[in-house]
């Protein structure tokens, strides 16, 4: 995981939030990017456009789960399920 973060702090991957709109306009990862998991999969074109890899999270990791599992089953390999948002949050700010 250590080098995922120092990917996405150095611009070199997306964080993907998979939480409602409502969830992300209350608080997000700065640079994270909205698509909810509802809608996921209308999206996969620009996801897989994205620069790789890609941190999906959410809440507590259920959805992002789902969401990760979701994009590599439709061809997009360099996806990790990055958890919960205050987990993944202090993991990218204490690195």
């Amino acid at each position: 995981m250590q080098n995922l973060i120092e990917k996405i702090k150095s611009n070199q991957g997306t964080l993907l939030d998979v939480r409602s709109k409502m969830e992300y306009d209350g608080e997000h990862i700065h640079g994270a990017i909205n698509m909810p998991l509802d809608i996921l999969e209308t999206k996969l074109h620009e996801i897989q456009e994205l620069p790789k890899p890609l941190i999906v999270y959410c809440m507590s990791g259920g959805r992002s789960s789902i969401a990760t599992n979701l994009l590599q089953q439709n061809g997009i390999t360099e996806t990790y399920n990055g958890g919960g948002i205050f987990t993944l949050n202090n993991i990218i700010n204490n690195n």
